[in-house]
Order: C-alpha cells, then structure tokens, then sequence
C-alpha cells in the first residue's frame, strides 16, 4: 500500500472558514467542542496530529478559562503565528457571541419563544450523545492500558461521587504521572501516535516529528512582550470604560469583576458559575435570580463556551432600568471581552514553553496522567447533563423517556454510523419541533 502523504499547506483563508464554522457548530460544551476539533482536524484534514493535539489540550486543561477556546487559539497559534490564534479564538466564541446578544434583547423584549424551546429540546438530548462520543474518542487514544483508564475511573468517582474540586483532580493525576514517571515511566509512554488508526490516517501537517516552527519557540522576551501587550491592552480598554462612563457604571465594574471571574475558572464554566451568580444577582443585582438560570439554560444550548453566560449577564447589566439596546450590547461586548483575554494571554506567551517540554518526558508524563483524568470527568459531564435532562432524580415513571430516545439514537448516529454533528443536531432540533408540536 503506498503510504499517504502530508496534506497541503493550509491557508489563512482555509483556517478562517474552518474557525468560522466551528464557531457556528459548537455546541456540546468544552467536551463536544473538543470533540469536533479532533475529528476534523486529526482525523479528516490531518492538521494537526494526535500526540500534538493532546499536548496542547493538557495544557489547557490546567489553565484557569475555557478550554476548548483556548485550545483553538494554541493550533491557530501554532499553525499561523499570533494573528492565526487570535483569529481562532475570535471566530470560536463570536457566533455565539452575536447569538446570544440577539436571544438576549428577544428575552428582554418579548419573553421567552415556544419555538426556541422547542429547538432545544431537541438539541439537549444530543449534547449527552456528544459529550459521551468525546470521552470515547479522547480515552481511546489516552487511556492506553490499565493504569491510565484507572485514573480516568478514580477521576470519575472523585468528581461524581465525591465531589471532589476539578483543580484538586488535575493536581493528583499531575502528582501520579509526576512519580510514574521516576517508577513506573513505561505507564506513561503511550506511543509516538503513529500506530493503528494513524498509519491509516497517514502524516499530519503538524505531525509528532515535525520540527518546532520559528515563532513557537521559546524565548523569555517573547514572552514577557506578548504578556505585556495583553495587559496593557485590558488595562487600556478598562480605562476607556472608566474614562467614558464613569468608575461607578456598570461596564467599569464589569471588566474588574469577569477579570476576576476569568482566574477563577479551574474546572470549566460549572465551577465559576456560584461566583457569577453571586456577584451578578447578590452584588451588583444586574439581574434577578430567575434571569440567571434562564440565562444558563442559554449558554448550554448555543453553540460557543458555556462561559458565554456572561455574555447574556453583561447584556442584562447595560440594559438596565432604562432598557437601552445599545447598552445591552455594550456589556455584552465587555462582559465577554474581558472573560476571554486571560486566555489569549495564557496561549500567546505561554504556547512556546508548552512546546519546548513536548520531548521532555518527566514533564509529559504529568499532562498524559491528567489526560487519562479528564476522560473521567468529561464522562461526569455527560452524567451530569443527563440528570438534568432526564430528570433522573425523579421517579422512574417521571423520566422524560422521549428525551433519553433521543440521545440513544443520537449515540447510534455517532458511535455506529460516525454522522456529521451539524447534520445530527439539526436533525435533532427538528425532531424537538415534532415532539412539541405533538403535546
């Protein structure tokens, strides 16, 4: 058989479309997120390989912020320099972004749509079977012997049962591969990604081998400019804000308070949301407590972060008491900046570190443990959202049975027939506005 070769250089414009789609397609979370990103990138376009990508996804699990955003900023990063990642990151979270300013102005101004809920009840159901699809392909390829699905399982119990903090996770599979690695190193040696499934792939453009390009090395002037540059750049939008509205206006207070939100996100958009809440609606009362959960229900099912809550909080916080639309988007517009600059600045002056410790096994060892962990925890999120979906917690006669349908046969479409997740959810939408039509 005559071995594949490399696909073509990827352009500017290829990679803007494909940013542009994803950002438009991304629903199911940071799991589904990262799920359609390996599918397209590792396994049909051959960007990006296996081993690559799950390095820089390590890396983003242990950073504070979304990490499926940030994971698009580092392979955009990586492939076209700084504005590639930029540009990655803007198109990830900028539909849902418009998205939302416009469900959030429909929500303030006419109340809640029989047909957006309609819509999403469709489209919850298919956000397990994503989820779960990603836990699947991710472990299959991290979760090489017993030890490693070990810890994926201990991760599981930990945060489902034990209700273990997601940092405290990361940080005691990090310590395992951290020993492994001095006395058990051949756990944690997983392959060099070029066996099985990836033969039949053939090489990616960014393969395991490929040298480390020019702009992604390391170097300490680098990056103290590229955190400089972020920081002076938040600091000047913030001044701006102050100087413009006022230190006591809601969009000042916004951009010191998502700053600080932005920090505290270890362990994804479930774990910073008390502190969200209890700024937003305790505080500042931008918003009332039942406008919250509205706002989440939201951000689950759009596509984009689910951090984008705060996108819907900020338009809720401009538009005020005076009901101003142009308000609204303001603090939509900085409610959402602010969350996501951290991240740029995290990717940007930190990716060349990350790629300068990818032959350096005493510190892969670490992120491969926690790899393996957060296979446990995406599979938690699945559990997570069927409970609230399912309505488990209720009898079983009360289980919303058309519901757990849906996901099963989403789960088929996924698992057995490997169906577009584009075409699979709007299929599922349609058969939400079937079932509704029927009660």
């Amino acid at each position: 058989m005559t071995p594949l070769s490399p696909p073509a250089p990827v352009s500017i414009a290829q990679a803007f479309w494909y940013w542009l789609k994803l950002g438009c397609i991304s629903f199911g979370g940071p799991a589904g997120q990262i799920a359609m990103m390996h599918d397209e990138l590792v396994e049909k376009r051959r960007w990006i390989s296996d081993q690559r990508f799950l390095h820089a996804l390590n890396y983003c699990m242990v950073l504070p912020g979304p990490e499926a955003t940030q994971l698009a900023v580092y392979i955009g990063w990586l492939m076209h320099r700084s504005w590639g990642g930029v540009m990655a990151g803007v198109l990830f979270v900028l539909p849902s972004l418009l998205l939302l300013i416009g469900l959030s102005w429909v929500y303030m101004a006419y109340g809640a749509l029989p047909l957006i809920t309609a819509i999403f009840y469709g489209i919850k159901p298919a956000v397990v079977a994503i989820v779960l699809a990603a836990a699947w392909r991710i472990g299959s390829r991290t979760c090489r012997n017993v030890w490693l699905l070990g810890i994926a399982i201990a991760a599981f119990f930990s945060i489902s049962l034990l209700q273990w903090p997601f940092p405290f996770i990361l940080l005691s599979a990090a310590l395992l591969g951290g020993l492994g690695a001095q006395w058990r190193p051949q756990i944690f040696q997983v392959g060099d990604g070029h066996g099985g499934k990836v033969v039949a792939r053939g090489p990616a453009l960014i393969d395991d081998d490929t040298p480390t390009p020019a702009h992604a090395r390391f170097s300490w002037m680098k990056l103290l400019i590229m955190a400089g540059t972020g920081i002076a750049l938040g600091i000047a939008v913030w001044i701006a804000l102050v100087w413009q509205f006022g230190l006591a206006s809601p969009f000042a207070q916004m951009g010191l308070f998502f700053t600080k939100a932005a920090l505290l996100t270890f362990g994804g958009a479930y774990a910073v949301l008390p502190y969200v809440y209890q700024g937003a609606v305790e505080h500042y009362h931008w918003l009332q407590p039942q406008q919250m959960m509205d706002g989440l229900a939201l951000g689950e099912t759009t596509p984009g972060p689910l951090i984008m809550v705060v996108a819907f909080v900020g338009f809720l916080g401009g538009w005020g008491k005076d009901s101003l639309l142009l308000a609204g988007v303001i603090g939509a517009c900085v409610a959402t900046f602010f969350t996501f600059l951290p991240s740029f600045i995290f990717i940007l002056a930190g990716g060349p570190l990350v790629e300068s410790t990818r032959d350096n096994f005493r510190l892969t060892a670490p992120l491969t443990a926690i790899s393996a962990a957060v296979v446990g925890v995406i599979v938690s999120l699945a559990l997570f959202f069927a409970q609230a979906i399912f309505h488990l917690a209720q009898p079983v006669q009360s289980w919303d049975w058309v519901a757990i349908l849906i996901t099963v046969a989403a789960c088929v479409a996924l698992f057995r027939y490997r169906i577009n997740t584009l075409i699979l959810i709007a299929a599922c939408a349609v058969t939400g506005l079937m079932v509704s039509s029927l009660h």
